[in-house]
């Protein structure tokens, strides 16, 4: 009877960690809310597009940056800790930025300070979710990265009514403040389980998920390694290129107007987010070899209504986007859950940490050839034979090279 009821309240403790996960992430996905702060930043500065767009290419470029970082200084920290000085982090930015006199003091701020603290803390509620459910990692971790992926429905409303209330500068300061205290508290929740705990809550062997023990020097010897890797940068240089160019392919493309292009948008969005649990249970349940194929084959498909659509053509726009942001948000979870199966939960910051560079590689490689594509040719559908030929490629890795 005590047994049974120790077991119950492991159960519930582990629910309570995804929960606070989920916030978590949804406090630090605030930052891809800059477009709310952006016209704002543009009247104070009085600046264009091209400058008032520094802070939020300069925080994704440090988030990417200090998940490598952090993942290789702070290991061997507790989860709390290493939370709390992210949190401090990101409020300092917060802060920081309340006072900025120009545009480059605010990427100081925002982009760098702001997007370091998202990147020390980013993988820490990962980390600790997948050690409480070892049979479903994939699924419990997707579900902590439902609260990044979904952060700006709650979270750009919210700071645009600070906004048309208090202004740019006194928003700033108000999540500074509140992100200081917030984050810390909430981390101070979070806590490792004990094996025994694991062997309670899930009835299985011991050391059962803990076999696989592989350092960072060993993982990138491995063939494994290379193809997540390769496939985790084609997997985003065609989500975040697609995403990019949404609007753009919606109005020129398809005819649809700016205003109902913002509504499908919103509805892209929650594909992103159901992405990441959706993606995250295949990647436990049928292999990570499985998944990745089930992804390329499903942009593959995507990218063919794509080529057969025209003007007019609302039904294909809004069933291939939605597989696009579907499956970006898939790759954020078939990265770390398949991370944590192929090399091991004990290194996992440091080795996801590597595995996450290649998140920043396939951003600048995505745009900056998307972009000469169009630049050059003229013509969506070479975009979307170039996705083809990415799908095609993601295959042949796949098939060479990751083993699981």
């Amino acid at each position: 009877m005590v047994n049974k009821e120790k077991k119950k309240k492991n159960n519930y403790r582990k629910w309570i960690y995804v929960l606070i996960g989920i916030v978590i992430m949804m406090f630090l996905g605030t930052v891809y809310s800059y477009g709310v702060f952006r016209e704002s930043i543009e009247k104070n500065y009085n600046i264009g597009t091209t400058l008032s767009g520094l802070p939020y290419m300069i925080s994704l470029a440090f988030y990417a940056l200090f998940m490598f970082f952090s993942g290789r200084v702070l290991s061997q920290m507790k989860p709390r800790k290493v939370i709390a000085i992210g949190g401090l982090v990101i409020s300092a930015g917060w802060i920081l930025s309340s006072t900025a006199s120009n545009i480059f003091v605010l990427t100081i701020s925002y982009g760098v300070i702001i997007g370091s603290g998202v990147g020390i803390i980013y993988g820490v509620p990962m980390q600790v979710v997948a050690k409480w459910f070892p049979k479903t990692k994939g699924f419990a971790v997707g579900l902590v990265l439902l609260g990044f992926g979904l952060s700006p429905f709650i979270t750009a409303p919210a700071a645009r009514i600070l906004i048309e209330n208090f202004g740019l500068e006194k928003t700033f300061l108000i999540l500074g403040i509140f992100f200081g205290i917030a984050i810390p508290l909430l981390g101070f929740l979070l806590k490792f389980p004990s094996e025994k705990q694991v062997y309670k809550t899930t009835g299985q062997t011991k050391n059962k998920g803990y076999q696989i023990d592989i350092k960072t020097a060993d993982m990138l010897k491995t063939s494994t390694f290379k193809g997540l890797y390769i496939n985790f940068t084609i997997g985003t240089m065609i989500g975040l290129t697609l995403i990019g160019l949404t609007s753009m392919i919606g109005n020129d493309l398809v005819g649809i107007s700016s205003v109902n292009v913002a509504f499908y948008i919103s509805l892209f969005a929650v594909f992103n987010g159901i992405g990441r649990p959706i993606f995250g249970w295949l990647t436990d349940n049928i292999s990570s070899r499985k998944t990745m194929f089930v992804s390329y084959l499903l942009i593959l498909s995507a990218s063919i209504l794509m080529l057969i659509s025209g003007e007019g053509s609302r039904v294909l726009y809004g069933i291939s986007f939605s597989i696009y942001w579907l499956n970006l948000g898939g790759w954020l979870a078939i990265a770390p859950t398949s991370t944590i199966k192929m090399f091991g939960i004990k290194n996992y910051s440091e080795n996801y940490g590597v595995v996450f560079t290649a998140y920043g590689i396939g951003a600048l490689i995505g745009v900056a050839s998307s972009g000469i594509i169009l630049d050059y040719l003229g013509s969506y559908n070479y975009l979307f034979y170039y996705i083809i030929l990415l799908s095609v490629l993601g295959i042949f890795i796949t098939r060479k090279l990751v083993k699981d």
